[in-house]
Order: C-alpha cells, then sequence, then structure tokens
C-alpha cells in the first residue's frame, strides 16, 4: 500500500477535490477523522486512511461520525468529519448544539453537495446548515483550492473557537487537477478543558452561549470583508458583474471572461460590504450559484438589486454555455443556445441494475411472485434497484432507516383495497445498524404486522463495499467485533421463531418463508447471508450456461433480472389456444456469470446447466 505522505511538499500531483482534502487534513496535523460513507463524499476517509499520524474511523452514521470528531476536538486534537449533504441531516442534532458551545482544538465538517443527484434523493443546498447553525462555511472551486481552503479552515475554527463547514460539491470531490502538496505541521498542543458551564448543554448554559455566539458571527463577518479566500478577478466590461461560489465561479469565469468577478470562498457570513462595493462598481449584479438563490435572496434583502435565478436554472449544475446565455439576456444580446435548450441525443437507455450473481436477486424475484399481495416499504442502498425492472417490487424509499417506520405506519393505515395485503419492509445491513435499530424497536414495540427482509450481504455496498460493525472489520482492515445481526434482532424483542436466516441463493426457501411469513400476524424478520459480489468475501461457484437445444423461450429466467443473462432472439408463436406468445431464447454471459444458480432455479425445462459440465460432455462426445 502506497504512503501518500511520502510526497515532499512542492511536489504537483493530480488529485480529486476528495484526496486534496484528505491531504489537507493530514497537512493540518489532525489527530481524529471520520465519516459515514456516501457519494460524493466516500473518498476522503478512504484516502485519510493511508496516511500516517492520524486515526481514521468509519461511524455508525453521521451523527456518531460527528459526534465522535466532537469529542476529540473538546480533548484537544483536531479533528475533521465528512458526509454527503443528507448525512448532514442525521448530524444535525449534535451540530446545532455544538455550535453554541464552539469547540477547543480546530474542528472542520466537510460536506458533499450532489449537485445533479448523481447518486441523491434530493438535491440539498447544505449552505443553509451555515446559516441555520450561525458557522462559516468555505466553498472550493477545484482540488487545488480544496486543499489550500481546508488547512485554512482549521484555521479559522481554532481563531474562532468555532467548527467550520466545508462545502464540496460532486464536481470538485471528483475531477482531478494538478495540486501542489505541503508538509504536516503539527499545531499548538491543547489539553481539555474542564468548563461544565461551556460544554454541559442545559438551557441555563446554553441561554449564556447564545450572545457570544452572534457576537462571533459580527466578527466572522468582518473577516470574510477582507479575508484572502474571497478574491476579485477584474474585467473589461463592467455592464455586468458576477458574484459566484464554488465550482460554478469557474464556469463563471470562462462563461464571460471579461466581466468582473467577485469569487467567494468565503461565502458565511456573507461579506456584505465587499460586495456592495462590487456592485457599486458595474452597472448590475449577476448571482451566479448552485442550487438554491441563497446568496441571491440576503443581497436583495440588504437591499441590492440583483439577478440570479430569474435568468439562471434552479437545480442541477450551472455551466458554461447556460452562464453565457444568462449574461447575454441580461445585456440584451442574442442568447447562446444551451445545452439545456438542444434536442438530447436518442440514445438507448441503461437503467442501473443489480451486479450478476447479486444475493438481491433471489429476495426481489420472490417479491415480485407476491407483488399484488404486498406493499414493500423500501430503503436506501443498492436494493432501492428493485424498484425498476423487471422486479418492480419496491413501493416507496424516503430516506436511510425509514423503510422499517414506515412499514409500520403502512400496516395501521391500510385503504380500501389494501385491507387484505402485507407489508414487507426491505433494509439492508449497513443501512439496518445505520438507521434502523429504532425503526425495529419500533415495530416490536408497537405490535406491527411486519415483515422485516434484512438483506446481509456484508457491506455498505453501494458506495464501494466500505465496512461497517456488521461486516468484522474496521477501516484499516483489521478484525473487530462482527455484530450478530439474527442476535441483534432476537434482542430488539422479535420473538425466536419468527426469525429466519437463509441464503438467498437457495430459491424455493427464500420464497416459501417469504411467502409463508407474510401470511402471519406480528413482526417477523428474514435475514439473508451471502456477500455482495464485489467484495473479496463472496466465493463464486462454477458459471452457468444455456442448452440451446433444451431452452423452450419460455423466459422465466430473464424476471430474475440477473444482467448476465442476455435474449439472442425473440420469436413469436401461435398456441393451441390461438393466443400468440413471443419466446424469449436467451445465453448466458460466462465471463459476468458467478455461478449463483438462481436463475437454473426458475428454468422448468432445465436448460441452464454448469458450464464444466456442459463442455466436458461436449469433450466426451467429440472422443467418441
Amino acid at each position: 500500500m502506497i504512503d501518500p505522505s511520502a510526497a515532499p511538499a512542492g511536489t504537483r500531483l493530480l488529485y480529486s477535490g476528495n484526496e486534496a482534502v484528505a491531504r489537507a487534513v493530514w497537512e493540518s496535523g489532525v489527530r481524529l477523522a471520520t465519516a459515514y460513507p456516501g457519494t460524493p463524499s466516500t473518498e476522503i476517509l478512504e484516502t485519510l486512511a493511508l496516511y500516517p499520524d492520524l486515526t481514521a474511523q468509519w461511524g455508525v452514521n453521521e451523527k456518531v461520525a460527528l459526534e465522535a470528531a466532537i469529542g476529540a476536538a473538546l480533548a484537544g486534537g483536531r479533528a475533521f468529519c465528512a458526509m454527503k449533504h443528507v448525512g448532514v441531516n442525521v448530524a444535525s442534532d449534535a451540530l446545532m448544539s455544538q455550535t453554541l458551545a464552539g469547540i477547543n482544538a480546530g474542528l472542520v465538517l466537510a460536506v458533499a453537495d450532489d449537485v445533479g443527484l448523481s447518486s441523491s434523493q434530493n438535491e440539498q443546498d447544505s449552505r443553509y446548515w451555515g446559516r441555520f447553525a450561525h458557522l462559516p462555511v468555505i466553498e472550493p472551486a477545484d482540488a487545488q483550492e480544496a486543499l489550500a481552503f481546508t488547512k485554512m479552515a482549521f484555521e479559522i475554527s481554532e481563531l474562532f473557537g468555532t467548527p467550520v463547514i466545508l462545502r464540496m460539491t460532486t464536481r470538485v470531490c471528483h475531477v482531478k487537477t494538478l495540486v501542489e502538496v505541503g508538509e504536516r505541521k503539527e499545531p499548538q498542543e491543547r489539553s481539555f478543558i474542564r468548563d461544565p458551564r461551556r460544554w454541559v448543554m442545559l438551557p441555563v448554559h446554553a441561554r449564556e452561549m447564545i450572545p457570544r455566539q452572534f457576537e462571533r458571527e459580527k466578527a466572522l463577518s468582518a473577516f470574510g470583508d477582507t479575508s484572502e479566500l474571497n478574491t476579485e478577478f477584474p474585467g473589461s466590461d463592467r455592464s455586468i458583474g458576477i458574484v459566484s461560489s464554488g465550482p460554478a465561479a469557474l464556469s463563471a469565469r470562462e462563461a464571460a471572461p471579461d466581466t468582473p468577478l467577485l469569487k467567494l470562498g468565503f461565502s458565511c457570513p456573507l461579506p456584505l460590504e465587499r460586495i456592495r462595493a462590487f456592485a457599486q462598481s458595474v452597472d448590475q449584479v449577476l448571482v451566479v450559484e448552485e442550487t438554491e438563490p441563497l446568496i441571491e435572496n440576503e443581497l436583495k434583502a440588504a437591499g441590492l438589486a440583483v439577478h440570479g435565478k430569474d435568468v439562471l436554472p434552479r437545480t442541477g449544475e450551472l455551466s458554461v454555455p447556460l452562464i453565457r446565455s444568462a449574461v447575454a439576456r441580461l445585456k440584451g444580446e442574442p442568447e447562446v443556445a444551451s445545452e439545456a435548450s438542444e434536442a438530447a441525443p436518442s440514445l438507448f437507455p441503461r437503467p442501473p441494475t443489480l451486479c450478476p450473481g447479486c444475493p438481491h436477486l433471489s429476495p426481489f424475484y420472490s417479491l415480485s411472485k407476491l407483488h399484488d399481495k404486498v406493499i414493500v416499504s423500501g430503503d436506501i442502498g443498492c436494493y432501492t434497484l428493485g424498484a425498476g425492472q423487471p422486479w418492480r417490487s419496491m413501493d416507496l424509499c424516503t430516506c436511510m432507516g425509514a423503510s422499517l417506520s414506515m412499514a409500520g405506519g403502512l400496516s395501521v393505515a391500510k385503504g380500501p383495497g389494501d385491507e387484505d395485503k402485507s407489508i414487507v419492509a426491505v433494509i439492508g445491513d449497513s443501512t439496518f445498524l445505520h438507521m434502523g435499530l429504532q425503526g425495529m424497536l419500533n415495530l416490536v414495540y408497537n405490535n406491527a404486522n411486519v415483515t422485516v427482509l434484512l438483506l446481509d450481504n456484508r457491506s455498505t455496498g453501494m458506495t464501494g463495499g466500505q465496512e461497517h460493525p456488521g461486516t468484522g472489520y474496521n477501516l484499516y482492515g483489521e478484525t473487530t467485533p462482527r455484530v450478530d445481526l439474527v442476535g441483534l434482532v432476537k434482542a430488539l424483542g422479535v420473538p425466536e421463531d419468527r426469525v429466519f436466516e437463509i441464503d438467498p441463493y437457495a430459491l424455493p426457501e427464500m420464497y416459501k418463508t417469504l411467502r409463508n411469513e407474510t401470511r402471519r400476524e406480528g413482526v417477523s424478520v428474514i435475514v439473508t447471508n451471502r456477500p455482495c459480489v464485489l467484495t473479496s468475501r463472496h466465493k463464486a461457484g462454477g458459471a452457468l450456461t444455456v442448452d440451446e437445444d433444451r431452452c423452450t423461450g419460455c423466459g422465466n429466467c430473464l424476471a430474475v433480472g440477473c444482467p448476465a443473462i442476455e435474449v439472442v432472439r425473440r420469436e413469436e408463436r401461435v398456441l393451441a389456444s390461438g393466443k400468440t406468445r413471443e419466446l424469449s431464447f436467451v445465453r448466458i454471459d460466462s465471463a459476468f456469470c458467478t455461478g449463483c444458480g438462481v436463475c437454473a432455479e426458475v428454468c422448468g425445462p432445465k436448460a441452464i446447466q454448469p458450464l464444466a459440465q456442459v463442455k466436458a460432455g461436449a469433450l466426451e462426445t467429440e472422443g467418441a
């Protein structure tokens, strides 16, 4: 394993924004770095695990991760925490209280906003947390700034005694740039300060802290007016001036190189006086920001006349053509056609799907066979894809851990026509430990009529197979106690005879158990026990193949949804009844097949056979 700290100061390396943040955290002398995996922030902590002189830990969820980082910062060591935008919703309880008390050593919270929803259930603008929690927000625009701004964030944190939010976006997190690295510098040593009036959040203490918080915010605002993180780029055309932040500022600079630009790297508290001075130097101001009109509305509230979302879209990334068109519109010039107005190219649809041999295929196939008899409450993870074809076996999904709680509500309030339908909740192992325990306890406590499918693939699968307390390994690959999910479910109160551990590749048992349990009252839990096929824990079997002479084209195997099975030809045949039926003759791509055998279980004519066996038979025939 390569030690990234070996690169000497002054070296220029090709880094993504996530890698640059990790380097900056190490250079800043951080003692503890925590996170919960979530695209687009995952690689920050994975990279930090390669560095010496600090401890990196996956938290069981974002709240726990932030609380651990807060503890380290109060103890006197610099601390860092990373998560994606929706993770702040989970961590906000700790965040909103600690902002009052402040910190001892530096604490930086990196929040990665998924602008454009490449892998998220919403497009949340995390800059609002800065306003809500009265915290400074710093916005790098590329990987080099990600490194420099992260280091500055620790300095600001300790200068003002406050946590600092580092707002990243998908573009900054994943695009690579040449970055000049520095060296690790150990910060001033600090010890824990015993001060209950500050650290114990009783109402009487918190009341005293609120005025101090407002004073700190005033000082931060004055700091922002002169901060080197805010940069002004001159321009010859002063008919328009642009105020922007983050990667949108780079697009604005490219779209209108002759237009003056005030780029805000320190965007909260907003440097109002500096923006006023900038606005007075141009005829009109355009605010370019992703995604909400936050800066725009604050400037309007301060009495400044600005344009923003009246000429720019409110969702998605702001590309160069979009900004160029907005500038032209404000100037009264012909608008330049943007990609938003161009016809989308005609491409064959490629919806996301589960992997070949995925242990989730069998549960969703079984649910599809019970489709008219159940309502399925889903959760966040690879298995969310069960909502798609060919299974169509997930009816709702809101946020992590919600499947169990929402299933409890569904079981109580079923409407006309749904009275006889059973409620099924689907959740994965990592998600269950992240936020599902309380939901399970709630089902048991309220004696709900819900069948729970706990799909244990021993990884945080959707974000790349990271470790969690149910895998038996930590971030460094070291062995740790592995949570016994079956035992945990029983400890939460599910009766022993209503808890089942099943090999999901044993399709008949999977289907029979699911069918039987949905017919019974009370809470039952079915735990699957095969690892993710993309992890080293998975042991592939022999690949399968299709015996063309036996294949009848029934298409039953296609209902499993395995992408290793592909249709080679379709035929229409007239049945004895006079009806026309389309037959689908298939093949199995042996390079992708993991040999799980689920497709063979549904093949009536037994046309799906082990590839090795078919080859051996062919060799015997040739020999004869």
